[in-house]
Parts: C-alpha cells; structure tokens; sequence
C-alpha cells in the first residue's frame, strides 16, 4: 500500500464533471489498496476524492493551515486531519506523508504544489512518482511549455521525463505503481538517469 498525495481544486466554481473525476480517482486509488493524502479540505475535488477513497475503505489524511480551516469546511471525517501554521508546513507535512504525487485539475495552489514537487524530483531530493492527470486539455498548454523549455535549453531531458502525463484514471495510477516499483534518483546535472535507487 502506497500513501498517494492528491492535489486538485477546491474551489466550487468549477464544472460538476471535474468532481466526479475526482471521485473516480478516490475510488480507483482505494480499490488498489492505496491510502490517501490530501490538503484537507471537504469541497469541491479536494472533498470528493477523499470521500470516494474513504467509501472504499482507504485511510485518509488531511493537512490544512488554520487559517484556512478558518474560512473552508475542513475534512473533518479523516482519519487524520492535521491542522498546521502555514502553507509551507502543509506542503512539507504532505510530502513527507507520501509516497507519491497526483496532479488533479486545479488552479494556482494546484500548479505550486505539482511544481515543487516536480523540481525536487528532477534535483534528485526525492525518487516519488510525479504524474499529472489530464483528461480534456485543461494542462495542455502547460504541456507545450515544458516541451518548449527542454527544446531550448531551460529544461533537461531527465527532469522533463521526471514528470508524467496521463489521460484516464487508470493510466494514472498505472504510473504511480510503475514509479514505486522502480524507483530511480535523478541527477540535476546529468543529461541521461545516473543512479537507479537501491
């Protein structure tokens, strides 16, 4: 069982169909005997994807800032919520409590969360799987921009392939499993992998 950080929108303006997604990756990630972890919040996706993994048995836990559990309703059905300071906490206290990293739809807190740690991944801070779920173009351009960023030079061929696509729910989390079976250490520095992590 691999504990996997979800990061996906919260806010309530978005289509209804981004949180069904949501709830499907709930369910498919506790059907596959994964744990969840999440910013703890209960609306929209952030809420959704952590009742549809906890309907399905899986354990789930929640960090949020207490200020924003201020003003949010907090998931206060997880198994664990962890109430924390400030946004820097949050984010180290997922990181530390995952094993893995899913990219949801989401907005500007969505991309600053899979951009952190997509950069201590390529650096080699971390060999935890990195992939983003896309299922109608919503990243596509953000797709053109890193493949335009390797073409010129900004970005190396390891560190580009450090973060992985994916279209379907299953395709996903197929490679999540795949990362945490072969786990390999990236080297900031080196054009090709130089390390495959013991």
């Amino acid at each position: 069982m691999a504990a996997i950080c979800v990061y996906c929108a919260s806010s309530t303006a978005i289509d209804p169909s981004y949180v069904d997604l949501a709830s499907q990756v709930g369910t498919a990630l506790a059907a596959r005997g994964h744990a969840l972890v999440s910013g703890g919040g209960n609306l929209s996706m952030m809420g959704a994807v952590a009742r549809a993994a906890r309907a399905g048995g899986a354990h789930t836990t929640g960090v949020i800032p207490q200020a924003l559990l201020d003003v949010e309703v907090g998931d206060r059905d997880a198994d664990e919520l962890l109430v924390v300071d400030d946004m820097r906490t949050r984010k180290g206290l997922m990181d530390d409590r995952s094993d893995a990293f899913l990219t949801l739809p989401g907005g500007i807190g969505t991309l600053e969360e899979l951009f952190e740690v997509w950069v201590a991944r390529s650096l080699g801070m971390h060999v935890k799987p990195v992939v983003v779920l896309d299922v109608d173009g919503l990243y596509g351009p953000l797709r053109e921009q890193v493949e335009l960023m390797a073409e010129r030079g900004f970005l190396r061929g390891p560190a580009r392939r450090a973060l992985q696509w994916a279209s379907s729910v299953d395709e996903a989390l197929d490679l999540v499993e795949a990362g945490l079976r072969d786990p390999v250490r990236l080297h900031p520095l080196a054009e090709e992998v130089l390390e495959a992590e013991p």
